[in-house]
């Protein structure tokens, strides 16, 4: 057993503040800017060639999935996406955290999922500190254009979460929710 002291990135992933200019984590967000950049350099008529690039950069990603460019995310590799999972153009997934999304997840264009955050207290934000909460997608998801999921809910299988919505705090499943912050307003039909 190792005496040594967790790593930064270790840190990261279990939700205690880490310093984000870690050598370890820069190269790993270098690695993951590359990989988007091919990404959005793909011909748009080569499918292998963006599956190819999008199972590099992401944790795993389930058969059928479609990202289109441009996408942005920190490392990718704490990102996973089920089957069928679609992403509309410009969507951006800080994944500090895992960030698990389930199958036939449909992202409109805009969509910000975010797992970072940040101190309260301004002098430790000026320090370097950030932290970061796990978001869990669940299955047959709809998250309209524009929305923002943010660090630490969860969106119960079958939700949609209306164009524009702030989610700040978990949805349950089978409901629909709006506005900012989001709230349900009804289950879905």
């Amino acid at each position: 057993m190792s005496d040594a002291p967790p790593s930064m990135r270790e840190r990261m992933l279990a939700g205690e503040r880490y310093l984000a200019d870690d050598a370890e984590l820069v190269a790993m967000r270098r690695r993951a800017t590359r990989l988007c950049a091919e990404h959005a350099a793909t011909d748009p008529e080569d499918a292998d060639g963006r599956t190819a690039i999008l199972s590099e950069l992401f944790g795993s990603i389930g058969p059928g999935a479609e990202v289109t460019a441009p996408f942005r995310c920190d490392y990718g590799v704490h990102i996973t996406a089920g089957e069928r999972f679609y992403a509309n153009f410009n969507c951006v997934i800080l994944d500090c955290a895992a960030v698990t999304i389930g199958d036939r997840v449909l992202l409109g264009p805009g969509v910000q999922i975010y797992a970072a955050t940040h101190p309260l207290d301004a002098k430790t934000r000026a320090e370097g500190w950030e932290s970061a909460a796990p978001v869990t997608i669940g299955d047959d998801v709809w998250i309209g254009g524009g929305a923002i999921v943010c660090p630490g809910v969860t969106i119960g299988a079958g939700s949609v979460i209306g164009a524009g919505s702030v989610v700040t705090r978990d949805v349950p499943s089978g409901m629909i929710a709006v506005g900012n912050p989001c709230r349900v307003i009804k289950a879905a039909t």
